[in-house]
């Protein structure tokens, strides 16, 4: 269970947690696991289960066509958000810097951030946002413990906007769920109520426990102060309104946008729980399922395709640049040393 201690000593203010215990949950409780597998098998079920009712009926060749009717100033503005997006999502880790002053530089921590959020979006949390974190830092000269509560922070920064965005949306602009699904408009602002109320509990943590470490389990996390929680949550809030920002653009603009954005963060969280790479099919099924009533399916998907293509495929090519660059041994070396220098 979770809960505040007393502030440890700053040159070392969490256990040090080896990457593997997060990769292999062993500090999970079993019940937990079991829950959370269930949860997932449900949701993959459910997946599956849209993608069969709307895929076989799909004409395949209308998509085709639908995927060359954008227009280059359309992909143009698409692009721009994409890279504001992924500027903002890489930043999220400066947030751990400050927190445990290490010495690596702006611009290789966001170089870090960006790389692991590329790997992350098309082959998963484990892949990128775990394993490409703890390794690149390591060879940059961070040690465990650091690299943990610079995870940590982003990973709740991400989330915690996604809280606010779609607290607000669930609770005020809930979008029309299908006539044979169970969650309905006032299930929906019951989540939305849920989800600020987590947004308040933690805002008030930041206020009353600045300095503080928050522990669950083999992980810990300093309680950054009030002023750096709300960086966290307009850094994330603006990352993802930017991101269904771009899937409004690539649909002409045909549904308004709080309705887009209700819909993707519903896709998204049926992606996180489902763990599918990429939530390949499962962003797909879900804006099927609520906007195909409005826009046809050929162009749904076609601009689906090409938000994958600009979010997704191409941040992964230049990350893949990037990464292949940053791995020579020299430079490693140079920036290990300095970033020892600066700590």
């Amino acid at each position: 269970m979770a809960g505040v201690s007393s502030p440890p000593p700053r040159e070392s203010p969490c256990q040090p947690t080896p990457p593997a215990s997060s990769l292999s949950g062993r500090a999970e409780p079993r019940w937990y696991r079991r829950g959370r597998r269930l949860v997932s098998v449900a949701f993959a079920v459910i997946v599956v289960g849209l993608l069969v009712r709307y895929g076989v009926r799909l004409d395949w060749a209308e998509v085709g066509q639908a995927l060359l009717s954008p227009s280059p100033g359309t992909l143009a503005l698409a692009a721009v958000l994409a890279a504001t997006s992924h500027a903002l999502y890489s930043s999220f880790d400066l947030i751990g810097r400050r927190q445990t002053r290490h010495g690596l530089t702006v611009r290789r921590t966001i170089g870090v951030a960006f790389v692991s959020y590329a790997f992350n979006l098309n082959f998963g949390a484990l892949v990128g946002g775990i394993a490409f974190r703890y390794r690149l830092y390591t060879r940059y000269g961070l040690d465990t413990p650091a690299i943990t509560q610079v995870l940590a922070l982003s990973v709740a920064t991400n989330w915690l906007g996604y809280c606010l965005v779609a607290g607000w949306l669930f609770l005020l602009r809930p979008p029309s769920m299908p006539g044979d699904w169970a969650l309905t408009d006032p299930g929906l602002r019951i989540v939305g109520a849920v989800l600020l109320s987590a947004v308040a509990a933690y805002w008030l943590l930041c206020a009353l426990g600045r300095g503080r470490t928050l522990r669950w389990g083999r992980h810990c996390m300093q309680v950054p102060s009030w002023r750096m929680a709300t960086v966290q949550f307009a850094l994330s809030s603006g990352n993802w309104l930017l991101a269904s920002g771009i899937v409004y653009v690539l649909l002409d603009a045909k549904v308004e946008y709080a309705l887009v954005t209700a819909v993707f963060l519903s896709a998204a969280i049926a992606g996180a729980v489902t763990h599918v790479p990429a939530g390949l099919g499962v962003l797909e099924a879900v804006f099927i399922a609520l906007l195909g009533q409005q826009i046809a399916a050929p162009h749904l998907v076609a601009s689906l395709l090409a938000y994958r293509a600009i979010y997704y495929l191409a941040p992964l090519a230049i990350a893949v640049a990037g990464l292949l660059w940053s791995m020579k041994p020299s430079r490693a070396r140079r920036e290990r040393i300095s970033s020892n220098v600066r700590a």
